[in-house]
């Protein structure tokens, strides 16, 4: 009977051992699944990979594009108090904001155009004209040069400027021959009249009627033959190489009433009236010793004046 009970004792624990292996199997199986961390797609995507410290778009676009505002108020200078004024109001939520002139500061202002004027607008004084009473005798010169002088005189009522090159008064201003060229030609003194001071020197050198002063005094015996309506003659009134060297010519008027000084008519760039210099077509006083001392003379050579000479059947 023991015996019995320790074979079924045997058997029974033969039995349980394996079982209780089997169990711990299970279990050291079991913990080894549980502590080997197998990622799920669901770990996967909340990973700390997937978060790393790079930004996002938004994140780029904010910097980027759209500051904040304490971004802004740091980087964007703050307005001037004329560009404050002159912001627009903002209107209403849902208003329509009138457009409003932003008036410019003064240093964006654009610089004021020159107008067109004379060109020697600015230089010396105004320009002269003298009436026929204002000089001496002038109902006793002939007839033609009475008609000569008068419309010399009203060129001279129009302000008109020193302009190189031109004989039209339409152009704003005519030059030295321009200007006798014109008076002599509107007064039809001759049939053919030269446009250039040296050939109308030449013109009367080859008539005979040309008076050469060699003298630099204004009360010289060689003047005794001038006459109102003569054409005066200059060299060096500036630099050009020419032959003859006839730079300038002049119309005479005779003696003014209320000085007694001698005057002319024409147009230039720098003579003088009553002790001040004129530019343009002006009455002028005539002195053999005048020097030209202007701007508009600087660089060149001294004027000097080499005669007079008389229009063919002017004074008939």
């Amino acid at each position: 009977m023991f015996l019995r009970v320790l074979i079924l004792a045997a058997f029974i624990m033969s039995a349980v051992t394996p079982i209780e292996a089997a169990e711990q199997s299970i279990g050291d199986t079991g913990r080894r699944i549980i502590s080997t961390p197998t990622a799920t797609p669901h770990r996967k995507k909340k990973s700390r990979k997937k978060r790393s410290p790079s930004a996002s778009p938004v994140r780029v676009k904010k910097k980027t594009v759209s500051p904040s505002p304490s971004q802004e108020e740091e980087n964007s200078p703050s307005p001037s108090p004329s560009e404050t004024a002159s912001l627009p109001t903002p209107a209403p939520s849902g208003a329509v904001a009138p457009t409003s002139a932003v008036s410019p500061s003064p240093s964006q202002m654009p610089a004021p155009q020159k107008s067109v004027l004379p060109q020697n607008e600015g230089l010396g004084a105004p320009n002269v004209t003298l009436s026929r009473e204002a000089i001496t005798n002038f109902e006793s010169y002939p007839p033609k040069v009475q008609k000569l002088l008068t419309s010399a005189l009203e060129l001279t009522t129009r302000n008109l400027d020193y302009k190189y090159g031109s004989a039209d008064p339409a152009n704003g201003g005519m030059d030295c021959s321009g200007f006798v060229y014109y008076v002599l030609n509107q007064n039809g003194v001759a049939p053919y009249v030269p446009d250039d001071s040296k050939d109308q020197y030449i013109w009367l050198r080859s008539a005979g009627t040309f008076e050469p002063v060699v003298s630099g005094k204004d009360d010289s015996f060689e003047l005794k033959e001038l006459k109102p309506g003569d054409l005066l003659f200059w060299s060096g009134t500036y630099s050009i190489e020419r032959d003859p060297p006839i730079t300038h010519a002049m119309i005479y008027l005779g003696r003014e009433k209320k000085t007694g000084a001698r005057v002319m008519v024409g147009a230039t760039d720098g003579r003088t009236y009553q002790g001040q210099q004129r530019f343009g077509v002006s009455v002028f006083e005539f002195k053999i010793t005048q020097t030209e001392n202007s701007e508009a003379h600087e660089g060149r050579e001294r004027p000097r004046f080499i005669g007079y000479g008389h229009i063919p059947g002017l004074n008939e």
